[in-house]
């Protein structure tokens, strides 16, 4: 691993260090969007704020498990690259993420792209690294296999998780061609080694053939709920939204975004698209629609930028990782204000007993 590609120093925990005004993105109203290097929203490197964050983006440049078209190794810098045009305050949900929590990008974890066993083991030693400090994940990948490694992550740091996942596809599938570890099985591999909660398992956005009725009956076996591109497209956002909000409730939660889930007309850069898929504005409105759930850690994978040449795809994917850490932001900023008003609390008993 060169020095240029392993990830930055592991960030110390928000738990052990004073809280300080996080430092936010380079001002685009006074040096061009086009300045500088792409970190994502132009956030500062995570050595920039003396390893000290909240929310730590990071790549994982690995496509070795595709079944179909490679490329997802460049999506992390070409999501970085459009993530030039966020700006700091999220209108849709009323909160300047990068003011409410320390967000830095923690650069790529260079997993060996010959081997995928090695570069699953390479993705969960680097994320226990970060979540270990208290900082949460915000990846870009890479391919779907990666989602394994950070499932072993999160499930170590916070036991069983529940699990929303967008994707055209089920990822519950059990091999391909006699590997173990591909894009199309993470899934699978998490419910066999116990990372997920099954009473709140659920696919979004899936459509399109199978290989048959049994890819169904065995995901249902492991306790998804699948709502369909069509469903979303029938019931609307809102009532989709409160259905998985039920069925999540307050568990620790990973949410596992394939952009393959928007339609080709909206995100063609990706390995194996699917006619029928979501728009974007749905997919971020139904992410806007978790604010309040117990949002732990999440990915953003399948963008391939070569089969993409206006770049929709990876701006697409740019505002949904933006909505994640939106997400994540305002919960951190609502755990410190809590902690501080009982601490607050706390203090005035002790002065009013004495």
């Amino acid at each position: 691993m060169s020095t240029a590609e392993q990830p930055q120093p592991a960030p110390q925990s928000p738990h052990t260090r004073p809280r300080s005004e996080p430092r936010g993105p380079v001002d685009s109203s006074r040096i061009p969007r086009y300045v500088g290097p792409s970190t994502f929203a132009r956030l500062p490197r995570l050595d920039e704020v003396d390893g000290r964050t909240d929310v730590a983006v990071v790549g994982v440049p690995f496509d070795t498990g595709v079944s179909y078209r490679p490329g997802a190794r460049f999506g992390g810098n070409a999501i970085r690259e459009a993530s030039r045009l966020l700006r700091p305050y999220n209108p849709a949900q009323e909160a300047a993420p990068f003011a409410l929590a320390q967000v830095a990008d923690a650069g790529d974890i260079a997993a060996n792209p010959f081997n995928i066993d090695e570069a699953v083991e390479t993705v969960q030693e680097a994320a226990d690294g970060i979540l270990d400090t208290g900082a949460r994940l915000m990846t870009l990948g890479g391919d779907h296999t990666i989602a394994l490694p950070l499932l072993r992550s999160v499930a170590r740091k916070h036991g069983p998780v529940a699990l929303l996942h967008f994707d055209a596809h089920l990822d519950t599938w059990d091999t391909y061609f006699g590997a173990a570890y591909t894009h199309g099985t993470p899934f699978r591999r998490a419910f066999e080694e116990g990372l997920l909660d099954t009473s709140a398992l659920s696919h979004v956005g899936t459509r399109g053939p199978l290989y048959g009725k049994k890819d169904l009956d065995e995901d249902a076996r492991m306790g998804f709920g699948i709502v369909t591109s069509a469903d979303v497209m029938r019931r609307g956002v809102d009532e989709v939204t409160d259905q998985l909000r039920q069925r999540i409730g307050n568990r620790p939660l990973y949410v596992s975004v394939d952009i393959d889930v928007l339609d080709p007309a909206h995100a063609p850069g990706t390995g194996t698209p699917e006619a029928g898929g979501l728009t974007s504005r749905e997919l971020l409105e139904i992410l806007r629609g978790l604010a309040g759930c117990h949002l732990v850690s999440a990915d953003l994978v399948e963008v391939a930028p070569a089969y993409d040449h206006a770049e929709m795809t990876s701006v697409a994917a740019s505002h949904t990782a933006y909505e994640l850490t939106t997400l994540m932001a305002r919960q951190i900023a609502g755990q410190a204000s809590g902690k501080e008003a009982g601490e607050a609390s706390g203090k005035e008993a002790g002065q009013a007993k004495s």
